[in-house]
């Protein structure tokens, strides 16, 4: 099937507080304590993947409260509520708790008052603290709940890591892929995925990785199933990568056309985000394996700025304007060659 007519997988709609903050912890190893609401825990649920910081809900403004977000209290909230008197203190977060809010955290180590605490105990809301700072904890969260709630496709392909670069190589059954990655593997690089090869969306970047079935085995025909990790050792495999690169390859006879310059760089579209394209067409005898580091290479050049395409279109035409007017012959690239005594 064509990358680019892969149907995207839509992201999952909710996370529980109790399985958000869980999963939290354990992914980042970031303290995030409960201190109510935790028999509600289960049952509330988190829809969306941004965050929210209600200082103008606490201050009275709520037209456009947006509280079905976690809602995020830092020092500038907490000080607010502190200048509060008692009783305006208590109408403010009443008012703030009369919608139905999934989850409170409240960073760099504040908490709330226990009559604010008990208000919203009553209301069933969730309150959680934690130490880290406001910015560094939202940046931490909200990236979180983007891959949790990220789109997702499946392709068919082998994914490897090329000299840092996320190479996808991709082509009809039985062209190759696993025998070039294998090769890569053998080299020194190291294998993602092969056959089935999970996209996730995240900002404006693909993921790739493999399932939780495929990840580390490799198929060859004619030999079977291997265990890349177990073969090879740790330094053969990635759990993730970013795709950079897709390496199609194809059989010459059913080619209609090949790039011979570079100058004409083709993408291709996976969940709206457009990665490089590069069409191989192999025939006997063509090492693709080298070809796959040189384009992994390549790509790193360009990354720096340096395109070996345009700067030879930028030579060629130097030198016509140069010839314009004299048909001599091309010079030589070594004007004097050197006796040759062997």
């Amino acid at each position: 099937m064509p990358l680019k007519n892969q149907k995207p997988i839509p992201g999952k709609e909710k996370i529980a507080v109790s399985k958000l903050l869980n999963n939290f912890q354990k992914d980042l190893r970031i303290d995030v304590d409960l201190v109510c609401g935790e028999a509600n825990a289960e049952t509330s649920f988190i829809k969306d993947k941004d965050l929210h910081r209600p200082g103008l809900a606490l201050a009275g403004y709520i037209d456009l409260f947006t509280y079905q977000k976690v809602q995020i209290i830092g020092n500038t909230e907490s000080r607010y509520l502190e200048n509060l008197s008692p009783d305006k203190r208590i109408a403010s977060f009443k008012e703030f708790t009369s919608f139905d809010i999934p989850l409170i955290i409240c960073t760099a180590g504040n908490r709330l008052p226990d009559a604010l605490v008990q208000i919203a105990r009553k209301r069933g809301i969730p309150v959680a603290i934690t130490p880290v700072e406001t910015s560094k904890f939202m940046f931490l969260l909200r990236d979180f709940l983007q891959d949790y709630f990220a789109l997702q496709s499946m392709a068919h392909g082998t994914m490897v890591d090329v000299y840092g670069i996320g190479i996808l190589i991709s082509g009809k059954s039985g062209i190759g892929k696993s025998e070039v990655a294998l090769d890569l593997v053998e080299r020194g690089h190291r294998l993602v995925s092969d056959d089935v090869v999970m996209l996730t969306k995240k900002s404006n970047i693909l993921i790739a990785s493999a399932t939780e079935m495929n990840k580390h085995f490799m198929e060859i025909r004619g030999l079977g199933i291997l265990n890349v990790l177990s073969m090879f050792g740790i330094r053969s495999i990635r759990y993730q990568k970013r795709l950079e690169v897709i390496l199609e390859l194809s059989l010459w006879e059913d080619t209609s056309s090949v790039e011979r310059t570079g100058l004409d760089n083709e993408t291709t579209d996976i969940l709206n985000t457009s990665i490089p394209l590069i069409k191989l067409p192999i025939t006997p005898g063509k090492n693709i394996t080298v070809i796959a580091e040189v384009i992994a290479m390549n790509y790193l050049l360009k990354h720096y700025g340096y395109d070996a395409a345009e700067e030879f279109q930028n030579k060629v035409h130097s030198h016509i304007a140069k010839k314009k007017n004299s048909p001599d012959m091309p010079n030589r690239a070594v004007e004097y060659f050197e006796g040759d005594f062997e």
